[in-house]
């Protein structure tokens, strides 16, 4: 590893003085982190981590096999452990490169793609973060809000949807637009909250749920029959997991260069299984007790007395914020990877607040439509069918290096690494077979001719993408390149 000195003569530093300050906007983009402008502690991705998944998101996850599949609830509860625990172990490799690069993690990702060949995966990751999860937690919060209003005025519609919409982007757009340290900051805040009314709604619902309740044939979706509702609980879980991912080394690259690779992983590995596990069992017993209605969010919190209804409805709406300052942050310096060059010193918060307002006319036109209870299923299925390889590529380059890199090649604008796309195509192509997905999206072959299996379109990405990456890595070597101008 090079020394400080080093590094920040090779590539471009992020500018301005930001330290520890909060309120303060960062400056910069995508730049690389000097040691003078590191801090913190490995345990604020904890909590950076785990008050995002307390939101109706999550809890719809472990509704959703039971609900729409058919599945058994303690197949489900298995389940969605082993998909968010596999899920998790990821979040926890990439966090952990954080501090060692001091780069984002669409910017690390340029070692095993080389910069042009990033721009599949950054591009992706922006899509997917700047208007997916975006509108799918906005949405989530805005069903929170909406019921929230109706429970406090005796059951009646008082806020509109339109309304709740805005109210729940123009928070967490501004709260992304501040950055990076009032993000961590945010996220501690509402910690203790969400913690508590989270923790008493799920002990409530688990009470009266029904946990004997076995396979149903009838379920909108049960052609699988019970292995394939189980496998598809462990592959929406696991969806939902990594959907963290790729923006797992944004929010630990401040960190010290010292910092313990082990803590850190531990830290926001455990962050994202301690509440997605918890709150996906929750949904799976909210499950037993009543059915799907058109506002998904009240069979989560009908079972509840009122006061924690109210409380609860109020964490899901402040939960839908902190998972959405994550997606907007990080989909903004996704964006900043495609090789966008914004002479602007506060040019990621301004591409936050932009993709803010285009996510807000996005999210108002569509309304519910892309929310939990409509397309959720095959949004959270979808995203698996590029992370996973691109996680493959990374991890398997990762390993192959040992973790060192030249702090250059990330900025390198003529660093070519052609074998990390078309081993990440070539996953994403082995997936279409296993793709269990409704209508627009055709059904797989596999899941067609033997649905007992689900989806396990994961598993055929992650092994294509790492054979055939090993194979173009044994086959031509990289070859030593004098490392070009540097480019943001």
């Amino acid at each position: 590893m090079a020394t400080t000195t080093d590094v920040e003569s090779d590539v471009p530093v992020r500018e301005g003085e930001y330290g520890s300050k909060v309120a303060a906007i960062e400056p910069g983009g995508i730049e690389y982190i000097p040691d003078r402008e590191r801090h913190g502690t490995p345990i604020r991705l904890f909590w950076t981590w785990m008050s995002p998944n307390m939101e109706f998101a999550t809890v719809f996850v472990g509704v959703l096999p039971i609900a729409v599949f058919g599945g058994g609830f303690w197949p489900t509860v298995f389940g969605v452990i082993l998909g968010s625990l596999l899920g998790s172990i990821t979040h926890a490799i990439v966090s952990s490169m954080g501090p060692r690069f001091g780069v984002p993690q669409m910017v690390e990702g340029r070692a095993a793609f080389g910069f042009f060949g990033n721009f599949l995966p950054a591009g992706l990751s922006w899509l997917t973060a700047s208007f997916g999860w975006f509108i799918v937690n906005s949405v989530s919060g805005t069903f929170a809000l909406v019921t929230l209003t109706s429970v406090l005025s005796n059951h009646a519609a008082t806020l509109d949807f339109r309304i709740a919409f805005v109210i729940v982007v123009v928070a967490q757009v501004i709260v992304a637009f501040i950055g990076h340290n009032m993000i961590h900051s945010f996220e501690r805040i509402i910690f203790p909250y969400l913690t508590i009314v989270f923790g008493l709604a799920t002990i409530i619902i688990l009470a009266q749920s029904h946990p004997g309740v076995g396979f149903n044939a009838s379920a909108p979706v049960a052609f699988g029959g019970p292995s394939g509702a189980f496998i598809l609980a462990v592959f929406i879980s696991f969806g939902y997991a990594i959907g963290w991912n790729p923006f797992a080394s944004d929010y630990s690259r401040y960190l010290p260069r010292n910092s313990s690779s082990l803590r850190v992983g531990l830290a926001a590995g455990l962050g994202v299984f301690v509440s997605c596990a918890v709150l996906e069992i929750a949904g799976a017993a909210a499950a037993t007790i009543s059915k799907l209605g058109a506002n998904p969010t009240e069979q989560f919190t009908n079972p509840l007395p009122t006061w924690l209804q109210v409380l609860v409805l109020l964490g899901i709406a402040v939960g839908a914020v902190a998972a959405n300052v994550l997606n907007i942050y990080s989909g903004s310096m996704a964006f900043l990877t495609l090789g966008i060059r914004l002479p602007l010193e506060k040019r990621r918060a301004i591409s936050a607040l932009v993709f803010g307002a285009i996510g807000l006319v996005i999210g108002l036109a569509l309304q519910a439509n892309v929310g939990p209870g409509t397309k959720y299923e095959n949004f959270l299925l979808l995203i698996t069918y590029w992370i996973t390889p691109w996680l493959a590529v990374i991890i398997t380059d990762f390993v192959l290096h040992r973790g060192q890199y030249p702090e250059q090649t990330f900025y390198d604008v003529g660093w070519a690494n052609w074998k990390g796309f078309v081993a990440m195509l070539a996953g994403i192509l082995a997936t279409i077979p296993f793709w269990d997905q409704g209508d627009p999206i055709p059904l797989g072959w596999v899941p067609k001719n033997y649905p007992q299996l689900g989806d396990l379109s994961f598993f055929a990405g992650a092994i294509v993408a790492t054979v055939v990456y090993l194979v173009l890595y044994q086959v031509g070597k990289r070859p030593a390149q004098v490392p070009t101008r540097a480019r943001v």
